[in-house]
């Protein structure tokens, strides 16, 4: 009886992932002999349709600039049809790759009590240098640097650009530190849920401006350099690669440390390193 239920309810106009739960949630199969029902796996029939994709499915259009989402196709001339949508999807098609460049700021003070007080320790100092002289030492021809604004990002970017004469810099608020998602598995030292609400929204706004396929008037690949922290790039990066940003906390980067993304023009990204610090000796190497 609830099986002919279900199927009367979804085509009384119930869709996707609904008809689906309702279908896994009857769908208890046949008894056997002694009365006990035989367990069938619950997966939704051929009608249910929409069902989302489970885990491990790439979105195509996760940075919303895939071409086919930016055209209108109902305004589509119906005499030029499929040649004017071709045309149109080539217009907003990327050409080039984007190189995403993502750098922890160096160690700093970590007792100071204000902000503008927490500054880079020797020690730091000497980490941004062997970042910047890293950098230089790739020969690649960098477009600019963006940074936090807080100040231990301030002046690993202000050492760093020495060695990267002529690139221009941009400070952005998007960018400083915060706590982006309640991590899992949760941990009891970490911060009540309204920080997140309050971080998370702006850490988020910081992946959605900066890390997503090219522009299609974009011409040549892209060397971008971000400067910032290690909450916000452990973020990033498990939302570039559509990992669950939840897991953020699971990685683990060090002070001056190179996270080297790729965004391919047609979406497709890729990690080419994560937090590489093999540049700096045993000795400068720290995490705090």
């Amino acid at each position: 009886m609830a099986f002919r239920q279900a199927l009367q309810l979804a085509a009384c106009g119930l869709a996707g992932g609904s008809a689906a739960v309702l279908f896994s949630a009857v769908a208890v199969g046949k008894p056997r002999a002694g009365g006990d029902a035989e367990p069938r796996p619950a997966e939704p029939p051929a009608w249910a349709g929409g069902a989302r994709p489970g885990p491990g499915v790439w979105d195509p259009n996760w940075d919303r600039r895939e071409p086919l989402s930016l055209i209108n196709v109902r305004k589509r001339n119906v005499e030029s049809g499929e040649e004017e949508l071709a045309s149109k999807l080539d217009h907003y098609k990327a050409k080039a790759t984007r190189h995403i460049f993502l750098i922890r700021h160096s160690q700093y003070h970590v007792d100071g009590s204000l902000e503008k007080d927490r500054t880079l320790t020797p020690l730091g100092r000497e980490q941004a240098e062997l970042t910047g002289l890293r950098l230089a030492s790739l020969g690649l021809k960098f477009n600019k640097i963006v940074h936090s604004s807080m100040t231990r990002a301030i002046e690993t970017t202000d050492i760093i650009s020495r060695h990267l004469p002529g690139v221009c810099k941009v400070s952005t608020d998007l960018l400083r530190e915060g706590a982006p998602i309640e991590p899992d598995p949760p941990v009891s030292h970490w911060k009540p849920e309204a920080v997140y609400y309050e971080d998370g929204a702006r850490i988020e706004a910081a992946f959605r401006n900066y890390i997503h396929r090219a522009d299609a008037r974009q011409e040549e690949d892209s060397y971008e350099i971000f400067i910032c922290h290690a909450n916000v790039i452990r973020y990033i990066v498990c939302r570039a690669l559509q990992f669950p940003p939840e897991g953020w906390l699971r990685l683990s980067l060090n002070n001056g440390s190179i996270t080297h993304l790729v965004i391919r023009p047609n979406g497709r990204v890729a990690l080419r390193t994560l937090g590489d610090t093999g540049f700096m000796p045993p000795d400068k190497i720290t995490r705090s």
